[in-house]
C-alpha cells in the first residue's frame, strides 16, 4: 500500500490573531494555511505592527469578511519557496499588502499604488481549526506565526535591521514617507502641519524633518503625544482645539502652512487641515475614513483659496523600489524609526494592544514572534 505523495505538501498550522465578527473579542487561534504552491512563499513572521487599518476591519469601518486573521504590516524570513520563486530560504523580507500586477492601466502609467488588482480588504485563504473558511486582512493575515503569500507580496531587504522596526517599513513608514516625498513633494524650507499622531502621522513628521521642512507643527487631541511628536521631528506640538487655526497662523506669518497632512481619516480633521493651509497650499489626506463620513467645503472657498485637496494612497509609492531604500536609510542611521515604536508585545498580548490603539495611546504597538 503506497503512502502519501511526497510531492503534495501538507497545510501549515500556525497561531494567529483572529476576529470572528465586527466588535467581537479578538482571540489567538490555531489556523491552517495552504502549503506554498507555484510562485508562493511561506514566510516566518518575526514582527508585525498593529495598524489602525486593522482596527478598521474589526470596528466596521471597512467591509471585512470573517473569521479574519488580522495584520498586514510585517517582516520575516522566507521559510519555504514554491516552484518558480526567485527568493531563497533565509531571505529577510517585508510584506507588501498592495503588490502591483504591472499590467493594468494604472501600473502601465507609473501609478502602481492604484493597481486595479488591489481592491479587496480581505482575501479568502486557509481555514480555521474547525474547518471554517478563513479570510486574511489585505491578503496577508500577518499577525500570525507565518503567512503563505505570492512572491509578489514580499520585498527583500538588507539583513541587520531589528524586526520591530523593519516591520513598519511596509505600511506606516512607506505611507508617511511617500506622502511627504512623492505626493506632496515637500521641499526644504516649506512649512508643514500634521494632524493625527499615530504611527503614520509620526512617520510623516520624520519624513518632513528629513526633507528639511520648517516649521513642522504636530497636532493631536492628546497632550500625551507631545514627546512622541518632538522625538519624531516636530518643531512644535499643538493641541487640536478651537484656537488651532490662530496658533498655526501665528507661526507662519499669518498665512497658514504650505502643506497640511491629515492622518486620521475623518471629515472634521480634513476640514481642520483645510483651514490650516495657506492660499495656494496643499492638503494631503493620508488617513482612511469611512464611506458615510462626508466632507463639506464651500464652493467659494475652494475657488478663492486655490488650495489643493488630494489623497495619498500607500504613499504614492512603488514599494518594490522604495522599501529597500528606506531599509538602507534605517540601517545607516539617516532614518530613525525608534520614535514610532511605542512598545513590543507578544501575540497573546495583541488584543490588549488593539484596545490601547482604539484609545489613541502611543504610536505603533509591535507584536514580536520568537525565533
Amino acid at each position: 500500500m503506497s503512502g502519501p505523495d511526497p510531492a503534495v505538501a501538507a497545510p501549515v498550522t500556525v497561531r494567529a490573531l483572529v476576529a470572528r465578527g465586527v466588535g467581537a473579542d479578538l482571540r489567538v487561534e490555531q489556523v491552517r494555511l495552504p502549503a506554498p504552491g507555484p510562485g508562493d512563499l511561506r514566510v516566518t513572521i518575526r514582527a508585525a505592527g498593529i495598524c489602525h487599518s486593522d482596527l478598521s476591519m474589526v470596528n466596521g469601518t471597512l467591509a471585512a469578511r470573517f473569521p479574519l486573521v488580522l495584520g498586514h504590516e510585517a517582516t520575516g524570513v522566507v521559510a519555504e519557496a514554491g516552484v518558480g520563486c526567485r527568493l531563497t530560504v533565509g531571505t529577510p523580507v517585508v510584506l507588501n499588502w498592495a503588490p502591483a500586477c504591472r499590467t493594468c492601466w494604472w501600473c502601465q502609467h507609473d501609478e502602481p499604488w492604484l493597481c486595479a488588482a488591489n481592491t479587496a480588504p480581505t482575501v479568502a485563504r486557509g481555514e480555521t481549526d474547525d474547518g471554517t473558511s478563513l479570510h486574511l486582512t489585505l491578503g496577508l493575515g500577518a499577525l500570525a506565526e507565518a503567512v503563505v503569500v505570492p512572491e509578489s507580496a514580499v520585498i527583500p531587504i538588507p539583513a541587520g535591521l531589528p524586526p520591530e522596526r523593519a516591520a513598519l517599513l511596509g505600511c506606516a513608514v512607506l505611507t508617511g514617507a511617500g506622502a511627504v516625498r512623492n505626493t506632496a513633494r515637500v521641499a526644504a524650507g516649506e512649512s508643514v502641519a500634521v494632524i493625527g499622531l499615530g504611527g503614520v502621522g509620526l512617520a510623516v513628521l520624520t519624513a518632513a524633518r528629513r526633507a528639511g521642512a520648517t516649521p513642522i507643527l504636530a497636532v493631536d487631541v492628546a497632550e500625551a503625544k507631545r514627546d512622541l511628536a518632538l522625538a519624531a521631528g516636530a518643531t512644535e506640538f499643538l493641541l487640536s482645539d478651537d484656537r488651532l487655526s490662530k496658533e498655526v497662523r501665528a507661526r507662519t506669518e499669518g498665512r497658514g502652512v504650505d502643506n497640511a497632512f491629515e492622518c486620521v481619516g475623518r471629515a472634521t480633521t480634513i476640514r481642520a487641515a483645510w483651514r490650516l493651509t495657506r492660499r495656494g497650499g496643499a492638503v494631503t489626506v493620508v488617513g482612511m475614513g469611512s464611506r458615510d463620513d462626508m466632507v463639506s467645503l464651500a464652493a467659494l472657498d475652494i475657488f478663492h483659496s486655490a488650495r489643493t485637496l488630494r489623497s495619498s494612497v500607500y504613499g504614492s509609492s512603488d514599494p518594490d523600489r522604495e522599501v529597500p531604500e528606506l531599509a538602507r536609510a534605517a540601517l545607516d542611521g539617516t532614518l530613525d524609526l525608534s520614535p514610532l515604536v511605542s512598545g513590543v508585545v507578544t501575540l497573546d498580548e495583541a488584543p490588549a494592544a488593539f484596545d490601547r490603539l482604539a484609545r489613541g495611546e502611543g504610536a505603533r504597538w509591535v507584536v514580536s514572534f520568537p525565533d
